[in-house]
């Protein structure tokens, strides 16, 4: 940090208040956010930090005039919040920014129009960032990281000021999103629970008046819970929404979406493109999509075990396990139109041998026994039409439609 003279820098903070002070006086709501925007480090903001570490007495000028000591509250620990992130003691700024955040909403509260929500947008994105990193300084010192769980609760603060009648309404899905973002960071998703029936059911919310850019957020992140849930109807809505509104050029937020997308479309029998794969470097689903293609079991086994980590990381990994059936469904079909190319009139009936040896030769060993538990599965689940008969081991195949198409409805369902 270069010296700065003590007049120099009585001249930035004044500079700085009187930005605050003219930006809520005109509500100018973009000058407003800037100078709440800590992590984005702009260049005025470091200028006013590095004042205030040579100038000690910044309260003072706070006080000397009204226009400055009626937001006391929030220019205080805003100042000790710049001071300390320049500093990079990471848990004081973020201490001091909560606080100055918390007087800001009560100034939000009262006021009568909702002018200020771009501000209020990033204070949110702050708390929520400042947080993180916050915790990341106590986890490397060897201490409980606890200021993101603290910004949750801050947050479903600034949500129920957002949540009454009138314009500041539009707000709270932004809210709701950054809420979200801490929840699945925390591993507490059963929190977002309590959000989204608000969303939801409230009178006072219709879907949509929000912005679009934050109800894509929404449908992501509601689509993946419910994949965890398992609903992949409910699942397949949310996040195809997402998909079909996304920005084309925001190419991350696209992959992102796909990465839980695609699961769910193979889950209900959609298949996607190689060239989609491609695209948007998804080809740890590439060999996942051919093992369901050629009904080959092994290749869908080695390509779950080579991306276990991601797999399980993103929380996907027993929705793709459960796609074994439908690989059983392609190599039982597969050995149906090779056996009916060869006899026409008894490719309905095959032998469980067959499918044994079959198997055995994609390297899985099975007995019979195991195979007639299998087919058991696969005809209870629909992905077969036909019975069995017994005594003599074979599957009878319906002679209509013995693979009926999943129309969009997942095996485990």
């Amino acid at each position: 940090m270069a010296y700065i003279s003590m007049g120099e820098a009585h001249r930035r903070i004044t500079d700085f208040l009187n930005r605050f002070s003219d930006a809520v006086s005109s509500q100018d709501a973009k000058s407003l956010s800037l100078i709440f925007s800590l992590s984005s480090n702009p260049s005025f903001l470091v200028a006013v930090s590095d004042a205030l570490i040579t100038f000690q007495d910044a309260s003072r000028v706070i006080r000397q005039a009204d226009r400055y000591s009626q937001y006391a509250d929030i220019l205080l620990p805003l100042f000790r919040a710049l001071q300390s992130y320049r500093l990079r003691n990471l848990v004081e700024s973020y201490q001091a920014f909560e606080k100055a955040a918390n007087a800001f909403t009560q100034e939000f509260r009262n006021w009568e129009s909702a002018w200020a929500l771009e501000a209020l947008y990033v204070i949110a994105y702050e708390t929520r960032i400042l947080a993180e990193r916050a915790d990341r300084e106590l986890a490397s010192n060897g201490k409980t990281p606890e200021k993101l769980k603290g910004a949750g609760s801050f947050l479903m603060k600034v949500f129920g000021v957002l949540a009454g009648k009138g314009s500041k309404r539009v707000g709270a899905l932004y809210v709701t999103c950054q809420l979200f973002k801490i929840y699945f960071k925390l591993g507490t998703v059963h929190l977002c629970k309590s959000v989204t029936r608000s969303i939801e059911t409230a009178r006072v919310f219709d879907f949509e008046e929000f912005p679009l850019r934050d109800k894509v957020t929404y449908m992501y992140y509601t689509g993946r819970l419910e994949v965890y849930n398992e609903n992949f109807s409910a699942a397949d809505h949310k996040l195809s929404y997402a998909l079909s509104h996304c920005n084309p050029r925001k190419v991350r937020n696209i992959r992102m979406i796909l990465k839980y997308l695609i699961p769910v479309k193979l889950s209900i029998g959609i298949l996607p493109k190689t060239s989609l794969l491609e695209k948007y470097n998804l080809t740890e689903y590439n060999n996942i999509v051919l093992a369901l293609r050629r009904g080959d079991l092994q290749l869908l086994r080695r390509a779950l075990q080579e991306h276990e980590d991601p797999f399980l990381r993103s929380g996907v990994y027993l929705v793709l396990e459960k796609l074994e059936l439908q690989v059983y469904q392609r190599l039982l079909k597969k050995i149906y139109i090779i056996q009916k190319q060869k006899d026409q009139n008894k490719a309905h009936q095959i032998k469980l041998d067959l499918i044994v040896r079959a198997l055995k030769w994609l390297e899985i060993d099975m007995d019979v026994d195991e195979v007639e538990c299998i087919m058991s599965i696969l005809i209870y689940k629909n992905l077969v039409k036909g019975y069995f008969a017994h005594k003599s081991k074979v599957v009878v195949l319906s002679k209509q439609d013995p693979f009926p198409r999943l129309t969009g409805k997942a095996v485990n369902s």
